[in-house]
């Protein structure tokens, strides 16, 4: 599986942006997917995931009501949108997929994109 982030830039506190994270390669085999993000100095950090199907969606608290996960299995694109940016939004994005086979587990990760919030 292989996944690769697009959408990043540069934008202004209040502002949105929509990352999208393109699959290949085996994805007919990946269970849950999810964007991640890493600022200066700080750990990574999980932003919001979603299951295989899209039914099911979780966010970090910093992000509710502001971020939503989608992704449409037809396209083999994941998307966040982001709505209210704000200066603590700035990060390095990443997609992570994972994979299941019987009792193990495989993870997948994009290259980042760079998203920076300036007030």
């Amino acid at each position: 599986v292989q996944l690769v982030e697009s959408g990043g830039g540069l934008v202004q506190a209040g502002d949105s942006l929509r990352l999208s994270c393109a699959a290949s390669g085996s994805t007919f085999s990946i269970n849950a997917m999810g964007w991640y993000r890493q600022a200066p100095g700080k750990q990574r950090e999980l932003v919001a995931a979603v299951t295989s199907g899209g039914g099911s969606t979780n966010y970090a608290d910093s992000v509710k009501g502001r971020f939503t996960i989608s992704r449409d299995n037809a396209k083999n694109t994941m998307y966040l949108q982001m709505n209210s940016l704000k200066r603590e939004d700035t990060a390095v994005y990443y997609c992570n997929a994972v994979r299941r086979h019987g009792a193990v587990s495989y993870e997948y990760w994009g290259q980042g994109t760079q998203v920076t919030v300036s007030s």
